[in-house]
């Protein structure tokens, strides 16, 4: 099993802004409620301590394709994309035709 980045409040925050998502969306993607979404937000800077919160975050930030690089090098953490914005609109679009569910064969 991998080790989660740590996450703030900000990076959170920083994570819906790039990929364009409203807190209600990565709510939803996340499996909680948009009040847990917004309580993580008011934490700032400060690391989520609460494991359920940080896994709900993280569910939302791989749904929607965001990474978390963690700070090092004498820099601080912050967020990228994994795919561009077309990627994860074909992405949707394709997700959301219907027909059977199976396991992905991408890795």
């Amino acid at each position: 099993m991998s080790v989660q980045p740590k996450l703030s409040g900000r990076l959170v925050a920083a994570a819906r802004a790039l990929a364009g998502i409203s807190r209600e969306d990565f709510a939803k993607a996340a499996r909680v409620p948009e009040a847990t979404i917004a309580a993580i937000e008011a934490h700032g800077s400060a690391w989520l301590h609460t494991e359920s919160d940080a896994e709900a975050a993280h569910r939302a930030l791989e749904h929607f394709g965001v990474v978390i690089v963690e700070e090092g090098d004498g820099m601080g953490a912050g967020v990228r994309l994994k795919f561009t914005r077309q990627d994860v609109k074909q992405l949707a679009r394709l997700e959301g035709e219907g027909g059977p569910a199976r396991a992905d064969d991408a890795p």
